[in-house]
């Protein structure tokens, strides 16, 4: 198929080209400037920061450790993690499709198989969202036995600074990302312009998703081999034209999986670990993206102004 968006340019970030490092408990790949990995080339796209391939192994994980002024998710591929943090507050489960909210929440002397107001566990299929804002603290840790944890840890820069901290988890069905991308992050209503309600009431402008203090949209499909999805750049949420796309392809199939970005071949095909930059496209453009690999291709769009 040929190229639909001749106007936008398509710059493949491979997967060797990441940082990378092996601490014994943890595997990480970096797709940006992150830690002791530093390169130029990549210190951010729009308000996308960090995106972090990670593998936790079992019975370990980060320490508590701080964070401030950056809003900070985490997509689960696999495994469980859980999160403990200082707002020690309950937060909401959304699932996508249904769009039900069940409460969740460690307290001191429970099994690791109960929750409380004070940990989250997620799973696959799940992605937690912390605003950072003017601090807080958190812990990441994978009390498996024999599983390791495999996820996503992407930071966005906030429309501004000092923001009160907040933590939110949604789960999202593999049988929904089948069918089409599915929105996981939209701008929280009201911009950075948000009254102290809006705030509080943390509501996306796309319904069912996490709202998050930046221009920047995530979505996730899972595209079957043969199969073919279409992105609309912009998501239907913003009023800003020029847009920048960051398309990853997790390394979760052996390297089976495969896609093609527009239509177009070698810069525009994309093995597991790969990235792409899409730039140069405005809001409304359909970004088609077709798995032509061996294997299910799980697909993620980070978009930004």
């Amino acid at each position: 198929m040929a190229s639909t968006l001749r106007h936008a340019k398509v710059r493949p970030h491979r997967s060797a080209a990441r940082g990378h490092a092996n601490h014994g408990w943890l595997d990480t790949y970096h797709s940006f400037s992150f830690a002791n990995w530093y390169n130029p080339d990549f210190t951010h796209f729009g308000s996308l920061r960090v995106l972090n391939e990670d593998r936790v192994k079992p019975n370990s994980g980060f320490p508590t450790h701080p964070h401030r002024d950056f809003e900070i998710f985490s997509y689960i591929l696999s495994g469980e993690l859980t999160h403990t943090d200082s707002t020690q507050q309950k937060s909401k489960t959304k699932e996508h499709s249904s769009k039900k909210a069940t409460d969740i929440g460690p307290e001191a002397g429970e099994t690791e198989n109960e929750e409380s107001d004070l940990f989250c566990r997620v799973r696959r299929g799940d992605i937690q969202f912390t605003t950072a804002g003017t601090g807080v603290t958190h812990a990441e840790f994978n009390y498996g036995r024999t599983e390791p944890v495999h996820f996503l840890q992407i930071w966005a820069i906030p429309w501004k600074r000092g923001l009160k901290p907040r933590y939110d988890r949604g789960h999202f069905s593999d049988d929904d990302k089948r069918k089409a991308f599915v929105p996981l992050l939209s701008p929280l209503r009201g911009g950075p312009d948000a009254t102290p309600a809006q705030e509080k009431a943390a509501e996306p402008v796309i319904p069912g998703t996490i709202a998050i203090h930046a221009d920047f949209v995530m979505a996730a499909g899972i595209i079957a081999p043969s199969g073919k999805f279409e992105y609309t750049v912009g998501a239907k949420a913003t009023d800003a034209a020029k847009r920048k796309v960051y398309v990853h392809l997790p390394m979760t199939k052996g390297g089976r999986a495969k896609i093609r970005l527009d239509g177009r071949n070698g810069e525009g095909v994309l093995a597991e670990g790969d990235g792409a930059f899409v730039d140069g496209v405005n809001a409304g453009d359909k970004l088609r993206v077709e798995s032509v690999g061996d294997a299910e291709a799980e697909v993620i769009i980070l978009d930004t102004a």
